[in-house]
């Protein structure tokens, strides 16, 4: 299955060095391109597209803003069949990364990342995995606490009800950024047996991928800034 990428980025000499690498590949093609959010959202309007690499800090419309009105409906749920949107960011833990993480985009790269790294995320998103690990996400969060809402635990009750105690259990595991091997070697499961735990949690409380579990977790209380509630 080829996968159809769009790069959205205002500077031309990148996009040409990522179409560069992304075009060598059998299984990738670049299917679109904008030099920011607005152009963007027009392309998109007529392009058939699985995987957008965006840039945040572009002028006209950022990349967060885009990648919100790309991947969330007007009520703030994730849009069925919207393209999978990877963060373009100069320097880690960049707060803009953060925020487009909360808007829907399945992770980010710094836009060093090495060739082989880039096809990697573009392959896993495409497959709808996640490609920022759950510590780093933790990592964003307690480091820009101070800029998201203060959470509400009360908030949190109607969520978590759709949860049976198991997979509660593990909710809260994935929100400390644990990985599938260590949720299973703390509960002594299987791994197979957390990976259809996480599945079911994302499915009911309508999350694209485990970085939105850990920001649905601080935003709700069940975890704050430096550790669990």
């Amino acid at each position: 299955m080829t996968i159809r990428v769009m790069l959205v980025d205002d500077q031309e000499l990148l996009r040409t060095g990522f179409r560069m690498v992304l075009q060598s590949q059998g299984d990738i093609e670049i299917a679109a391109e904008a030099g920011d959010g607005a152009q963007a959202l027009e392309v998109l309007a007529a392009a058939e597209v699985d995987v957008i690499l965006m840039d945040v800090r572009m002028p006209r419309m950022d990349g967060v803003e885009a990648t919100s009105r790309i991947c969330l409906d007007p009520d703030g749920a994730p849009r069925a069949g919207a393209p999978r949107v990877l963060i373009l960011t100069t320097f880690d833990l960049d707060e803009y990364a953060f925020a487009a993480l909360k808007a829907g985009a399945s992770g980010f790269l710094l836009k060093d990342v090495p060739p082989t790294e880039l096809v990697a995320a573009i392959r896993a998103v495409h497959a709808g995995d996640a490609v920022v690990a759950p510590t780093t996400t933790r990592r964003m969060i307690d480091r820009f606490a101070d800029v998201l809402p203060g959470p509400q635990p009360s908030a949190g009750t109607p969520v978590l009800a759709r949860l049976t105690d198991r997979e509660r259990e593990v909710f809260l595991l994935v929100a400390q950024g644990l990985s599938n091997g260590e949720i299973a070697s703390r509960l002594t499961l299987s791994e197979a047996t957390v990976k259809t735990h996480v599945g079911r949690i994302l499915a009911k409380l309508d999350l694209r991928d485990r970085v939105q579990a850990v920001v649905l977790a601080y935003e709700t209380g069940l975890v704050r800034a430096g550790g669990p509630v």
